[in-house]
Parts: C-alpha cells; sequence; structure tokens
C-alpha cells in the first residue's frame, strides 16, 4: 500500500503545471469571450444604473371591492414580471407594497422604454367585437355610424393593408382591405344579432356602458359617443373605467395612420386568459412581413372559433374584432371565415418592435385586477453611485489591511496568497460581464457587498492551507513533504467550510426576493470560484514554490522559516532493547 500512495504524490509534485495552465486558460477564454461579446463590463441594477420607478395602484370593478386580495395581487405580480422580463428587461423589481399597491422597478437598458410603456398600461385583456368606429376628431357624429361596406375578398390583391387581419395560423394573407372613414367594426353586441343590423340598432338592442356612467340606456352609450374626444388624453384615461365584461363600451385605439379612432364595443367574447402563447414572427412565405401568432387555450379555442364565425358572415367593415388592453384598442384585425385550429395570426402594418409589444401584450396582459399608474419618476443613479464608492472605499481598506496583515505575518508566502486573490478577482469579473446577457444578472449593491465578504472567504482558505504547511514544519519535515501531507487534512477544511458558505448562499437566493438576491448568488458563486483556485492555483503553485531555494531552505523572510517557527530537530528511530528470554521458557 505504501508504494501506490508514494507514486501518487510523486505524480502530484511533478505536475502541478497542470492545474495552473487549465485555470490560466480558463481566464483567457473568458476574457476573450468577454471582449468578443462587447460587454466587457457587469450590468448594472437600477439602484447603480438608474432607471424608472412606477407605483400601480389596484382598482376594483363596480360591486366586486373583494377581488383585491393577496392571491389576486401576487397573480399580478407574476404576470408583470414576466410581461416585463419578456422584453428582454432583467433584473427588474416587482413586488407589493401594501394592499393595493405594486411597486414596479425598472432598470436603465435595452427595451426599457417599452417595457415602462406596458407596465404603465397594465390590465385585463378582451377580445371585444366592434359595433361602430369612426376617426376621433373632437365631436363625432351625432350616431353610430359604420365604414363604407364590403368584404376584404371584394378588394384588388397586392395592395398593401391598413387594417391587420386574423387569419388561421399558416394561411395565406388574404388581399387588402380598403381605407374607410373608421376602422375596424363589427357586429357582435348580441349572440344572435343578424348580420344585416345596422351597427345604430345593435348598440340599441344592448345594454351599454361606458366610463361606468351610462346605465343601461342605449341612447345615452350613443350620446356619449357623439362626444367622445380620443384625442383628449384627460377623455381617455377615464373610457371605459367601471364596465364589465359582459357589457359594451367605448374605447379608443390609434389606426395605421395614427389617428385617435374612437369605438362602440360589445361584450367580450374572449379573455385573456383564453390566450396561451403569442409570438411575433416575420412571414416571408406569404410576404405579410412581421406578424403576431397566438394559440389558444382549448376553452379559448372554442369561443374564439364562435365569435370569428359570427363575424365572417358580416360585410367589411362589421366583420372586426379589436384586441382591448386597459380599455385601449390596440389592434382590431377582420376575419373572413371562422378560426377554428385553436391557433390564429394577426397581420397588418407591423414592424418587429410592434409585432413584439402586441405579442407581450397578448401573452402576459391577462391580469385578475385593472390598475392605475398613481406614480412614475426617474430614479437617479446618483445615490447608488456614492454607495458603491464608498463600499468600493471600504473593500479597498479591508483588502488592503488583508495584504498587510499577509506581508507581515507570512511574508514571502502572502506572494502566494496575493496572485490567488488576483486570479479570484479576475475570474469573478469576467464571469459577472458574461452572466449579465446570459442569465440578466445585474451587479446592484447588495451584490457588492456579497463580492467584498468574498475576499475574507477566499483569505480564510490560504490561512488554513499555509498553517497546515507550517504545522508539518514545527514538527521536523522539510518543506516539500510539509506540502504534500498538509494538503488533504487542509481541502477537508477548505471544502467543509465552503460548502457551509455556500449552503447559506442557496437557502438566502431561495427565501429572499429582489436586491438581497444579488448578495446571495455573488457570495454563492464567489464561494465556488474560491475551491476552484485553491484546487487549481494556490496548491500548485505553493507546491513549485517548495522547490525554490528561498523557501525550501527555510529563508527568514520566506514565512517558512524552521526556527522562527519553533520546529524540532527530526527525531530519529531508536533500537528497541533486546528482551531477555528466560531459559526455563526456552
Amino acid at each position: 500500500m505504501a508504494t501506490p500512495k508514494k507514486g501518487r504524490s510523486a505524480s502530484a509534485q511533478s505536475k502541478p503545471g497542470r492545474s495552473l495552465a487549465l485555470i490560466l486558460i480558463a481566464i483567457a477564454a473568458l476574457t476573450g469571450g468577454m471582449f468578443a461579446s462587447g460587454h466587457t463590463t457587469p450590468r448594472l441594477g437600477i439602484d447603480l444604473a438608474g432607471g424608472t420607478s412606477i407605483t400601480l395602484r389596484a382598482v376594483p370593478e363596480a360591486g366586486n371591492e373583494a377581488a383585491i386580495n393577496k392571491t389576486n395581487m401576487d397573480t399580478a405580480v407574476s404576470i408583470m414580471e414576466r410581461r416585463v422580463n419578456g422584453l428582454g428587461v432583467q433584473e427588474s423589481e416587482v413586488q407589493t407594497q401594501g394592499r393595493d399597491n405594486i411597486i414596479v422597478n425598472i432598470p436603465k437598458g435595452t427595451n426599457s422604454e417599452q417595457a415602462r410603456k406596458q407596465v404603465g398600461t397594465t390590465a385585463k385583456l378582451y377580445f371585444r367585437p366592434v359595433v361602430a368606429t369612426e376617426v376621433s376628431g373632437g365631436g363625432g357624429a351625432a350616431s353610430p355610424s359604420p365604414s363604407p361596406t364590403g368584404s376584404p375578398s371584394d378588394q384588388p390583391s397586392g395592395k398593401a393593408t391598413d387594417k391587420p387581419e386574423a387569419t388561421d395560423k399558416g394561411s395565406a394573407s388574404p388581399s387588402a382591405s380598403p381605407s374607410t372613414q373608421g376602422r375596424a367594426v363589427t357586429d357582435a353586441l348580441k349572440a344572435d344579432a343578424t348580420p344585416s343590423a345596422s351597427a345604430s340598432d345593435k348598440a340599441k338592442a344592448s345594454p351599454s356602458a361606458s366610463g361606468g356612467a351610462a346605465g343601461d340606456d342605449p341612447s345615452k352609450l350613443q350620446e356619449q359617443y357623439a362626444k367622445l374626444d380620443c384625442t383628449n388624453e384627460e377623455t381617455r384615461s377615464t373610457v371605459g373605467d367601471g364596465v364589465k365584461a359582459s357589457q359594451p363600451t367605448l374605447a379608443c385605439g390609434k389606426n395605421a395612420q395614427g389617428q385617435w379612432q374612437k369605438y362602440i364595443l360589445g361584450p367580450a367574447e374572449v379573455d385573456g386568459t383564453d390566450v396561451d402563447k403569442a409570438q411575433a414572427v416575420l412571414n416571408t412565405q406569404t410576404g405579410a412581413g412581421w406578424t403576431v401568432t397566438m394559440d389558444f387555450t382549448d376553452g379559448g379555442a372554442k369561443k374564439f372559433a364562435d365569435i370569428t364565425g359570427k363575424l365572417a358572415q358580416n360585410q367589411s367593415p362589421q366583420n372586426q374584432f379589436a384586441i382591448v388592453l386597459d380599455g385601449e384598442v390596440v389592434s382590431d384585425p377582420y376575419v373572413r371565415q371562422a378560426l377554428t385550429g385553436g391557433n390564429a395570426e394577426i397581420s397588418g402594418n407591423f414592424n418587429q418592435q410592434s409585432a413584439q409589444e402586441l405579442a407581450n401584450m397578448l401573452s402576459y396582459g391577462a391580469l385578475p385586477l385593472t390598475f392605475k399608474v398613481d406614480s412614475m419618476t426617474t430614479v437617479t443613479a446618483a445615490l447608488g453611485g456614492d454607495q458603491l464608492n464608498a463600499g468600493l472605499i471600504a473593500g479597498a481598506i479591508g483588502l488592503a489591511l488583508v495584504v498587510i496583515y499577509l506581508l507581515a505575518y507570512y511574508r514571502g508566502l502572502s506572494f502566494i496568497a496575493i496572485l490567488s486573490l488576483l486570479v479570484s478577482a479576475a475570474l469573478t469579473y469576467t464571469l459577472m460581464a458574461l452572466l449579465g446577457p446570459a442569465i440578466g444578472f445585474a451587479l446592484n449593491l447588495p451584490a457588492v457587498c456579497g463580492a467584498i465578504v468574498a475576499i475574507g472567504i477566499t483569505a480564510d482558505s490560504f490561512i488554513v492551507y499555509f498553517e497546515r504547511v507550517r504545522d508539518e514544519i514545527r514538527e521536523g519535515r522539510s518543506l516539500r513533504p510539509a506540502v504534500e501531507r498538509a494538503w488533504p487534512r487542509a481541502r477537508r477544511t477548505i471544502l467543509v467550510s465552503d460548502f457551509v458558505s455556500f449552503l447559506a448562499a442557496a437557502v438566502l437566493f431561495i427565501v429572499t426576493v429582489g436586491k438581497v438576491q444579488g448578495f446571495a448568488f455573488t457570495l454563492g458563486l464567489t464561494t465556488l470560484l474560491d475551491v476552484v483556485v485553491v484546487f487549481l492555483f494556490t496548491k500548485p503553485l505553493l507546491t513549485l514554490m517548495a522547490r525554490r531555494p528561498f523557501f525550501a531552505n527555510g529563508h527568514k523572510w520566506s514565512g517558512l522559516d524552521p526556527k522562527s517557527l519553533g520546529a524540532q530537530p527530526p527525531l530519529r528511530r531508536t533500537r528497541r532493547p533486546a528482551v531477555p528470554v528466560d531459559p526455563k521458557e526456552a
């Protein structure tokens, strides 16, 4: 058994260069990847980079105040996080405050403008048939007047469409629809409405509500529609307030020319919760450009097939439905046939950004509550920058004290410790820079604190190993065998210590939210890197240094001087005296 141990020990001593080469190659690869990706600095969180803080207040529907409860608020937080992060905005913070408020913090960066827009319009999503519509110019018509009729198929092909169309996903886009006095009107106020009925007749035939003031008086709904001015921001913000999904309502939205359009919309036929998935797709086969594809749930597919079947019987523009988010029409596609495949495609004047915005709204827009923006403030990075500078100064002072202690106590060994700290810092920095675009990691103030705490964890590992080596020298061994004999015991201690630190970081990451997770993540990452550095750099480097006369001969400045350590001379084995044998026993 002794021979294999000796062989393994000799092999470990003779080839420490492999470990050093491996870690240096890893550093070079990570550095190269950092520069190749163009992300040479870590992403910063909102407290360091600045951003936008939005306060949203839950508004109950009439007669349903009990809907504002913890379950619905938590569901809203989850959906908002997915909507914001679905745009590629990471490190956003969404959390409840009090009973009916949600605070959304969005760091400055890519797509943050889109995220602010979508969070500011967070509410319920409905698919409503359009009864009447026209361009809003500050007075409107005396009564709802639909656009000129004519099905899309009557129009010449090859013309760019100014209205989106809903089709079964994968079908060819139809020919263009004409520019009309108003856009997006459909007959869907009542399930038994006849296709030939006029928009005015249908509005009169159904209960009406708009802004919570119309009640059940159809004439009042028409009167409000005639007076509705969607170009007025204050008016738009109150349109549809308090209206239930089962009631018709008024709404505003922009058409393809950027003009404000006003609508009378029928009761909601499909809810946002019926959309299972939506995504923006560049349709090059049919030349439709950017489109939005939707996949419905089983129940949603049936409801969508029913409503599109009814709409398809009407002439343009009464064969359209409005996708309404927060009371605003975000799209109003028309249909030509019942869509029964459980999926659909909306085509129109989309570019990549607008298609992605609509897809994101469709995917994550169905919230259990309606929200209003109470405040929206811009967070500057000045305060966070001051705190970061203070933290970095504190870290620099702590690091300087550690280096001074190492120099004073370990002398020559401090050279190995300082190089190990530099290697650990290089690995930490490059990984943080790469993890930003890879998983959305952003460096915030607690994360910086975690990195500073890691200095002590890393230094502790070096001290454990150095003290084991010095203990071996005190027992009379020379440096090279002392380095190898000390390693197994030091290795166990280091692994146990780092495991406890990593376990604490993992538990903290799981049970906490927000910025505290940044601290836990950084602490866990640096703890893992400590194991890598000690195993692949510190131990092999000390093995190499043990072969140098400066360390091997125990120079007084090496930190391994046997006399300074109080080492005893090696003990020599002595022969045990022979035990006399009794002649009688022989």
